[in-house]
């Protein structure tokens, strides 16, 4: 009997070491599977903080600089699309062009960019002659030009042509030009460099005639 019951408790002894090794197998196992899980946590939050800076990156710095690098300036001149040029910004010079044998005198006014930017220019310019018995304003003529873009130091003429007053007389005496560039209001008044007079007319039309911007002053 006393045998029986230390056989017993050497069974129920071996038993409970059986088991106790388990538990520390099974706390080994959780332990050693521990780490590589936060070890994972980690590697994935290093990934997403690297992706979100390398998305952000090009959305912010690089579409900035590709929106404001090729859009303004170097198309504007090319497009048509440069501001009008202002009165101030022009240099506006005349000079006799009649040549010899015309039936009609012509006088060339060019009109330089000196505003040190590109601005843009269309249609015709105003021009007035100042006369001893008034202001004789003259009509347009020929086709109007399209918007040109005038570059800065560039140049662009047009033409004025008037009746020569081949009468003997003394006609109407020219004392000088008034030019108003297009789409402007102020003017710019020049000594006139052509013929001193125009012919005496019956009052029916003026006898003087502007050409579009790059005309030499023949059309019409």
């Amino acid at each position: 009997m006393r045998v029986r019951k230390l056989t017993i408790a050497a069974m129920a002894l071996a038993a409970g070491l059986s088991l106790t090794a388990c538990q520390n197998d099974d706390d080994a196992a959780g332990q050693s599977t521990a780490p590589p899980a936060a070890s994972t946590a980690s590697s994935d939050g290093g990934s997403g903080s690297a992706g979100s800076d390398s998305a952000e990156s090009p959305d912010g710095t690089g579409g900035t600089e590709g929106t404001g690098g090729s859009g303004g300036t170097g198309g504007a001149g090319e497009d048509g699309t440069a501001a009008k040029c202002s009165t101030d910004e022009l240099e506006i010079t005349a000079m006799d062009a009649t040549v010899g044998g015309d039936t009609e005198g012509t006088v060339a006014v060019d009109l330089k960019n000196g505003g040190g930017r590109d601005c843009s220019l269309a249609g015709y310019a105003g021009v007035d002659l100042k006369t001893n018995s008034g202001t004789v304003s003259a009509e347009r003529t020929g086709d109007p030009a399209p918007r040109i873009v005038l570059k800065d130091g560039e140049t662009v003429t047009f033409g004025i042509t008037y009746p020569v007053n081949d009468s003997g007389g003394s006609g109407v005496r020219i004392t000088g030009l008034v030019v108003t560039p297009p789409d402007e209001t102020k003017s710019v008044t020049l000594d006139w460099p052509g013929g001193s007079s125009l012919p005496v007319t019956d009052g029916s039309g003026t006898p003087v005639r502007v050409g579009p911007l790059g005309s030499a002053g023949q059309g019409g």
